[in-house]
């Protein structure tokens, strides 16, 4: 039985080592996998790789819920089918829905005793076992909720700042000049035949390492800069 340490993040701007050493830090032996990639979609290139890897008996470790998902319809058929095939989910900052903590929720909290007031201890432990179920869709849905909160004030802001009068964005009919398109122009300008050189359009393209759409669109910048 293998012991998975699966750590997430969204672009690769952002920093995944406090996910590892979170993990590493309880399971040293854990195998890490890490993505980066929208917490939003639970079709993952290294998670689907991940998923093919496991067997019965094995455990995935996540530093939150939301590492495994932020879908909370999604993250909670996984969660199930997972506990199913008999994989153990840990997460580290909501370990009450880790699936050992769930497992011992579906068993019965109140021994029967054979009087009539088994009917109300019946009742009483479905209402424990539903309440273990409620449990797992709050914490998919908060993760969820996170991401969403982030996308309205990002809309919020936005608007906020438009009304206010400040540009969003780039303004309409400017160009984005980064260094890489600074560099693209010049190679174009040099060697060009249509500029200071004597190659075509394709070898320029091949030197210059763009593709053919960009080098036309620079190709046009530069002769309307003459």
């Amino acid at each position: 039985m293998k012991e998975y340490g699966y750590c997430r993040i969204s672009t690769k701007k952002q920093s995944i080592e406090r996910q590892i050493r979170n993990i590493k830090n309880i399971y040293p032996n854990s195998i890490i996998v890490t993505e980066a990639y929208t917490g939003t979609k639970i079709n993952r290139p290294e998670w689907n790789k991940l998923l093919k890897r496991l067997a019965p008996g094995d455990t995935i470790v996540f530093d939150s819920v939301s590492r495994m998902s932020r879908n909370a319809d999604e993250g909670i058929k996984v969660y199930f089918q997972l506990f199913e095939n008999n994989i153990n989910l840990i997460f580290l900052k909501e370990p009450y829905i880790n699936t050992d903590i769930y497992k011992d929720n579906l068993k019965d909290k109140i021994e029967l005793t054979g009087t009539d007031e088994d009917e109300i201890f019946k009742g009483l432990n479905n209402y424990f076992r539903k309440l273990a179920v409620k449990q797992i869709r709050i914490a998919f849905e908060q993760a969820q909720k996170e991401v969403d909160d982030l996308r309205q004030r990002t809309k919020e802001g936005i608007e906020t700042a438009r009304l206010n009068g400040k540009q969003i964005g780039q303004p309409k009919g400017t160009s984005l000049t980064t260094k890489k398109s600074i560099t693209a122009k010049a190679d174009i300008k040099k060697y060009s035949k249509d500029f200071d050189g004597s190659l075509k359009d394709v070898e320029v393209i091949r030197l210059a390492g763009i593709s053919r759409k960009t080098y036309y669109k620079y190709k046009k910048q530069l002769a309307n800069d003459f």
